[in-house]
């Protein structure tokens, strides 16, 4: 079976009779998967995305960085904590 990856990093890869694929080697070494790597896998838009924790961890940072609305200064956990205990604060006064 062929495993040639393209310029653009594609390859065509066959699923086998128990589901599995193989990951050409030459990916394996551009994504530095060994014997026993972890990845997560998920479907997005009718695709199949495999990717590390760490990989998934740095997206979703990058996600919620683009999303922030605050101050670029300021920590987004720092402005969830003061608004909790601003509401607490807002509870005990009312009570």
């Amino acid at each position: 079976m062929s495993e040639q990856v393209d310029d653009a990093g594609h390859a065509e890869v066959v699923v086998n009779r128990d589901g599995r694929i193989l990951i050409p080697a030459q990916v394996r070494r551009d994504l530095g998967l060994a014997a026993g790597s972890t990845l997560l896998l998920s479907v997005e838009d009718g695709r199949v995305v495999m990717e590390s924790r760490a990989q998934l961890v740095a997206r979703m940072r990058r996600e919620i960085a683009a999303e922030w609305q605050g101050d670029p200064q300021d920590s987004a956990a720092d402005e969830l904590i003061a608004e909790r205990r601003a509401e607490a604060a807002t509870e005990d006064a009312s009570s």
